[in-house]
């Protein structure tokens, strides 16, 4: 084995590739730091994505039916298959303790019946949905004759770099389906067993149906030389889509030669506006902060309007300590916190941070302009949502901030794939290129030109 510092070309997989290595949830390599991939590893991962790419041909010219009864078939074998899921999920629950996981990303890892029903419901949902390969974007006739159509049709192989969310393994492997992709999933350490099991399961249930089971592969047996493999398999792998904490997705779009759709950390804005109405304000701000805790779409900031500050926060500041939420908030917020509530002081890394549990950030800010300038400097680009009765302030909010997805009188946590009816998602995309906010079925799929003549020759 070497090492070295420089990026890697495509070619040096197969030869022993270094890189920085992403890995799950409790052992994430902060930037900067330089591993070290075998041979055996590189060759290894190499076959997994060639014999992914061969699935993947077959795939893309599978007909609706043939997917959506595949996809049917995979939703009853994981129901079929929830006591083996969850013992192999206690084990990595187990782990996850004994290693200090936080609350909020056991509940990312943590899979019940109920879960997995929901799981396997989506799977169905998505069998539902339109076909997306192709479908025509465009088209004319030139001139000269030439009919042109610009069509949707599958990537090809997608890649998943994720963390401890063995929901995601489904997910991704549904869409993937449905678009007529094949995908290599790289899950992480923290849900090792739960996806060892689910994988199994599924690409058991896509050979039963007659497609080939490589259409759904896992490299987590390799280590995290094999995600470094993986974000280096430039030809074979058409996509890599990294999914979970902010240094793992920078690793990856800075490290990878394969193409990146870049999936961003949450930093979720609430802003009530003078003119809120408190009896939506509050659902909407507990909604978006305690539905559920260690996920994107949940609020880590809540901004006030000053004039609606005196009226709102003394009871918002009530319900969210009622609700086990710490406050970290500026000194008007401390001013108007009622006795008994506690409020630590909020510093910058409070206004930037992701925090996936019960803390919130909380300012008062002196009028839309001011709130619009903080989410600008703090935002990570996700969600923003403000509350509002007043229609000139909700265009303003809309039009001024450039996240992926701007809410108005509604809550954060309603950007998902499934809410709003894409099926599952693969990710939230939190760039500009090709995909942007939840990603679903349109966004694994590209385009290709097909012209059609009777003979035409360029002059």
């Amino acid at each position: 084995m070497t090492a070295i510092s420089s990026r890697p070309t495509p070619a040096a997989v197969s030869e022993g590739v270094v890189g920085a290595v992403p890995e799950g949830v409790v052992d994430a390599v902060p930037e900067g730091v330089v591993g070290v991939v075998s041979e055996d590893v590189a060759d290894a991962v190499l076959g997994v994505a060639r014999r992914a790419k061969v699935a993947s041909r077959a795939l893309a010219t599978a007909t609706r039916a043939t997917k959506d009864a595949a996809l049917r078939a995979l939703a009853d074998a994981l129901v079929a298959a929830t006591p083996e899921i969850v013992a192999a999920n206690a084990e990595d629950l187990e782990r996850g303790r004994a290693q200090g996981t936080s609350a909020g990303l056991l509940d990312r890892l943590a899979l019940t019946p109920e879960r997995i029903e929901a799981i396997a419901a989506a799977l169905r949902e998505l069998a539902a949905l339109p076909d997306p390969v192709g479908e025509v974007v465009r088209g004319s006739t030139l001139p000269n004759g030439l009919r042109l159509r610009q069509v949707r049709v599958p990537m090809g192989v997608v890649g998943m770099i994720y963390e401890a969310r063995p929901n995601v393994t489904v997910d991704a492997a549904g869409l993937a389906l449905k678009s007529g992709n094949a995908v290599i999933l790289r899950g992480g350490s923290a849900a090792a067993r739960s996806n060892e099991v689910i994988v199994g399961v599924l690409s058991r249930a896509l050979v039963a149906q007659g497609l080939p089971g490589d259409a759904i592969a896992s490299i987590d047996a390799y280590g995290r030389g094999g995600a470094v493999a993986l974000m280096h398999a430039r030809g074979l792998v058409d996509l890599l889509v990294p999914r979970g904490g902010a240094d793992l997705i920078r690793t990856v779009v800075r490290e990878s030669t394969v193409p990146v759709v870049e999936t961003g950390t949450g930093n979720c804005h609430v802003y009530v506006d003078a003119s809120a109405d408190p009896a939506m304000a509050l659902p909407i701000l507990l909604n978006s902060k305690t539905q559920r805790t260690g996920v994107c779409n949940a609020a880590e900031t809540l901004l006030v309007h000053a004039d609606a500050a005196a009226a709102f926060l003394p009871g918002a500041l009530t319900a969210l300590a009622a609700a086990g939420v710490l406050v970290h908030g500026d000194a008007r917020t401390a001013e108007l916190a009622p006795a008994g509530v506690q409020v630590v002081p909020a510093t910058d890394d409070d206004w930037a941070r992701e925090y996936l549990a019960l803390e919130l950030a909380v300012g008062v800010v002196e009028d839309l302009d001011a709130a619009i300038e903080h989410i600008r400097r703090w935002t990570s680009g996700h969600t923003e949502s403000i509350v509002t009765s007043d229609l000139a302030s909700s265009e303003r909010f809309v039009a001024e901030l450039d996240s992926a997805v701007v809410m108005v009188n509604a809550s954060t946590r309603f950007t998902d794939g499934g809410q709003f009816g894409l099926g599952a998602e693969i990710g939230i995309s939190t760039q500009k290129l090709h995909a942007r906010g939840p990603m679903g079925l349109g966004e694994l799929t590209t385009t290709k030109w097909i012209v059609q003549g009777e003979g035409q020759i360029r002059a």
